[in-house]
């Protein structure tokens, strides 16, 4: 028996292979120049790909851009006939390397939205928990179809009903409704890149409620890995609002301690840098709620799980530790565990201009802070010895923000009684040291 081994084109070849056919006129986008997959007519009756017309009315304009008149209404009508044409001259070109052309979906329209939101809005009310998780499917699956779908479905106020659903089922139990629960959290987890910044007031208590951050606290304990994950992003997105939310969730109980755990036991980096993300916004409050949770952070051991994070991690997780860590140093307690750590100094000095602007900051206003509050010369003498003069003035020299410039300066006047024994940098020397960085 014989067989016949044939070589599979690559991407690249199929590529070039299609661009060596000649693409009829009429099927190509007037914007975009390419083969149109899904073509829709306006009411100037020029037919486009509806991606990239979409995209032209999105970014604010208002007339065809073919005829350049201004649009009757902003209607998209399928023209089946050209599809049609389209995927059988795909199909006959197949040998050319042209794709099979799929039938394209139809966009959900704005009136399927506004009856399915109303209609899950009336089985909250009435606490319906079977109603209400098929008509949170339904809205999932749309969002997963396309972003154009997405953005419909946030347009018609999504995000509030989804709010005052998960507040009213929290309110009434976490055991009993946590399916329609879970499936909430699953589909504000997409929404939050598209709404957040423009998430009103009313939505915003619904979400902040007591009752809901304590079942998100709840799902942080008990959850799967996908509820947790779910959790965890929801809560930090809403954290980034406002102050008010974040006052919201200190008054929970056990918030600390789940935090915490995340970062002492990692099981997802998505849960740790959320974690991290959410322990930042606990720690920077200008009430005293900051101080309450920088001591608890620290009494938890966190300021050495810091630092072995720093070591260890990729870079944005490494910039969010180091803005915790940061903040921990505003404290007595925080600087004192600082102090006993033989690893403070030569990972902060390491830091240094090897992360990022943001973990260069942190780290330098970690190291005046520790210096600042400490009467002994030992921790000057310690960071000159791990190279933070030579950093300092490198960065000096690179640029900084204006507050950090202000600590960077401060830091080399106080070092300077205690380098004695270090020589001065000449030109010779900066331009080594600057290339080593």
């Amino acid at each position: 028996m014989v067989f016949h081994w044939k070589r599979r084109k690559s991407p690249q070849e199929k590529r070039l292979k299609v661009e060596e056919l000649v693409i009829p006129n009429q099927f190509r986008c007037p914007i975009s120049l390419d083969l149109m997959k899904d073509p829709v007519t306006l009411s100037s009756g020029i037919t486009y790909d509806r991606e990239s017309i979409e995209t032209w009315l999105e970014g604010g304009n208002f007339t065809c851009p073919v005829t350049n008149q201004v649009l009757r209404s902003f209607d998209q009508i399928p023209n089946h006939s050209l599809r049609k044409m389209i995927q059988e001259w795909g199909v006959a070109n197949r040998t050319h390397g042209v794709e099979r052309i799929p039938t394209p979906r139809v966009p959900v329209s704005e009136a399927q939205v506004s009856e399915v939101l109303f209609r899950l809005e009336d089985s909250t009310r009435r606490l319906n928990g079977v109603g209400c998780l098929e008509l949170v499917r339904q809205i999932k699956k749309w969002g997963n179809e396309s972003e154009r779908d997405r953005r419909c479905v946030v347009a018609n106020g999504a995000i509030s009903v989804f709010s005052a659903a998960f507040d009213a089922f929290a309110r009434d139990s976490f055991e009993r409704n946590a399916n329609v629960l879970e499936e909430i959290l699953s589909s504000m987890k997409w929404m939050f890149p598209i709404f957040k910044h423009s998430l009103d007031s009313e939505a915003q208590a619904r979400l902040g409620s007591h009752d809901s951050l304590r079942c998100l606290v709840w799902f942080l304990k008990c959850g799967d890995l996908s509820v947790k994950q779910d959790s965890m992003i929801v809560l930090r997105e809403l954290l980034s609002l406002g102050q008010k939310q974040v006052e919201a969730l200190a008054a929970i109980d056990e918030v600390s301690e789940v935090l915490s755990g995340f970062i002492k036991h990692p099981i997802c980096p998505t849960i740790t840098k959320a974690s991290l993300m959410v322990i930042f916004y606990l720690v920077s409050s200008p009430s005293s709620t900051s101080v309450k949770f920088k001591s608890r952070f620290v009494e938890m051991g966190l300021v050495s799980v810091l630092l072995e994070v720093i070591i260890h991690s990729e870079r944005s997780l490494s910039e969010k530790a180091l803005g915790v860590f940061d903040r921990l140093c505003d404290c007595e307690e925080g600087r004192e565990e600082a102090y006993r750590n033989a690893l403070t100094f030569p990972v902060l000095v390491k830091k240094i201009l090897r992360v990022s602007e943001l973990a260069t900051q942190s780290s330098v206003s970690a190291i005046w802070k520790l210096s600042k509050n400490q009467e002994e010369n030992n921790v000057l003498v310690e960071a000159l010895q791990v190279g933070l003069f030579q950093k300092l003035v490198l960065l000096l020299q690179l640029g900084c923000g204006e507050e950090t410039k202000e600590k960077t300066t401060e830091l080399l006047k106080l070092m300077n009684p205690y380098r004695a024994g270090l020589e001065c940098i000449d030109s010779v020397d900066f331009k080594n040291l600057k290339r080593s960085f």
